[in-house]
């Protein structure tokens, strides 16, 4: 006869730790092809693009504008134009009002990539904890 002796430990602690690191790793990567669906859909063009669709870039400052930033304390990710580089002209172009004394339609940028992307989210965080 023979005898087996085994002892499991389960490290909470650590699973928790990886589970962040995983997360972080898959909000970089969700983040990242957020930006670039989102810098593809800007067209340069000296004409307004039809309301509704995304804006078009003359000199294709609010396509370099776009960034996304990790908050890795928060858990999150922000993703949109700098106002830094464009000010609320972004603003007023996704959601649509008044800037500089003139009324923009809305022409949405972020939300429409956003929904290209969607079904690819998932996939991103699967397998994103290692042991």
């Amino acid at each position: 006869m023979i005898r087996v002796k085994a002892t499991s430990r389960f490290e909470e602690r650590g699973l928790r730790r990886r589970a962040a690191e995983g997360s972080i790793r898959s909000l970089e990567h969700a983040g990242a092809a957020l930006r670039l669906t989102a810098r593809r859909s800007i067209r340069r063009s000296r004409k307004a693009s039809a309301p509704g669709q995304p804006p078009h870039a003359r000199r294709g400052q609010l396509k370099r504008a776009v960034r996304y930033v990790v908050e890795k304390e928060r858990e999150r990710v922000l993703i949109g134009p700098a106002y830094t580089v464009v000010g609320r002209s972004a603003a007023a172009h996704e959601f649509g009002g008044r800037y500089k004394r003139q009324v923009y339609p809305k022409r949405p940028l972020m939300g429409p990539a956003l929904l290209k992307i969607r079904s690819r989210l998932p996939r991103m965080w699967a397998d994103s904890i290692k042991a």
